[in-house]
């Protein structure tokens, strides 16, 4: 009984949740959308019809921030709001994580390694650049030096530690898989097996 309901949870609970969340993105947007209608003018037309007004409006903006003299202006705006302390730091981080959604064009720097402890034990970490800012180029030893993000189990946070690339191993596994092992602490890598086997058991 108790590994039944289990189960059925650990299956249902993530499919429900992506689904409500991304529902109440869609309602939300909507909603929104349905206020800027009713700012104009516009009746009611149905459900969905604000969602597409925003998606029109962001492709639209996509396509001016194409243009040089707006891409000018709106970064001389940018500046001049960044110069006022919190703002800059709400803006900063929304912008940085936007960056990383928008990853398209650029290359993919990310790459999974394993890093040597002192114990003799080895941790899964990602190369997030391959350039480290100049000020800490600077105060570092001479060497080819690497950011590289050892993430938290069960977190979103993680701890960025400088490393020798000489000192790296590469591993050929995605950035995505190796991702979701960190942050799952192996779990998800060990079901992945699990069903593995299933598979092959139940040939």
């Amino acid at each position: 009984m108790k590994n039944t309901l289990a189960r059925g949870l650990t299956n249902l609970l993530p499919m429900v949740l992506s689904i409500w969340l991304f529902w109440s993105l869609f309602i939300s947007l909507d909603g929104l959308g349905q206020l800027l209608l009713n700012s104009l003018g516009a009746p009611f037309m149905f459900v969905g019809a604000g969602f597409i007004l925003v998606a029109v409006i962001v492709f639209i903006a996509g396509l001016l921030f194409s243009v040089s003299p707006i891409v000018w202006v709106y970064g001389w705006l940018e500046r001049q709001l960044m110069k006022f302390p919190l703002f800059k730091s709400v803006y900063g981080s929304i912008r940085d994580i936007a960056g990383l959604m928008n990853r398209d064009g650029k290359p993919k720097t990310q790459k999974t390694v394993l890093v040597k402890q002192a114990s003799g034990g080895y941790v899964v970490g990602f190369i997030m650049s391959d350039n480290t800012p100049q000020p800490l180029t600077d105060a570092l030893p001479e060497g080819d030096w690497v950011p590289v993000l050892f993430q938290l189990s069960y977190q979103v946070a993680g701890i960025t530690t400088l490393v020798k690339r000489d000192e790296l191993i590469n591993v050929d596994w995605s950035f995505e898989d190796a991702m979701r092992f960190n942050l799952t602490a192996g779990i998800s890598t060990a079901k992945g097996n699990d069903v593995a086997k299933q598979k092959e058991t139940s040939r």
